[in-house]
């Protein structure tokens, strides 16, 4: 009986670290992205809806280059 019990107590330890479960989608406010939506500057807005999407502080519209952080 001790040793079942023993063996009981040794597995549930072994088992106790192993946790699967769901990460939540990042998201910035109201626009919680999916798990496809593409963030290039990871700032949590996805590409679609963020005015600098990579990230170098120059707004799209006025960006010659919007997709690459290295070039204004």
């Amino acid at each position: 009986m001790k040793r079942g019990v023993l063996t009981a107590i040794v597995i549930g330890g072994m088992l106790s670290g192993c946790v699967a479960y769901e990460v939540p989608p990042r998201g910035h406010g109201a626009y919680q992205g999916g798990p496809y939506q593409r963030d290039r500057d990871r700032d949590g807005i996805p590409d679609r809806v963020d005015r600098d999407r990579d990230g170098d502080g120059v707004r799209n519209s006025q960006d010659l280059r919007p997709n690459d952080p290295r070039r204004y």
